[in-house]
């Protein structure tokens, strides 16, 4: 039995998945719903694979991550 090729590899790559959302919430969002959107496309992806996710992003200047409260940060889009 094979495996569709669309359940093996995803056509979008995790980072794009995550700054179109972004964009689409008119730019920011906690981190928590930002994960909870990507774990609908992506059921694999884990806490810590989202924190180096978002961590290459904020490096590469995409987005930035600001401590609202206990446990929670805001993700927004950068220009």
């Amino acid at each position: 039995m094979a495996l569709s090729v669309e359940k093996t590899w995803k056509t979008r790559p995790a980072h794009f998945m995550l700054l179109e959302t972004l964009r689409k919430k008119k730019g920011a969002m906690t981190d928590t719903d930002l994960f909870a959107a990507l774990i609908e496309e992506y059921a694999d992806l884990g806490a810590k694979d989202f924190n180096q996710l978002l961590m290459r992003l904020e490096v590469a200047g995409k987005v930035r991550v600001t401590s609202m409260s206990r446990g929670k940060r805001r993700v927004e889009l950068i220009g």
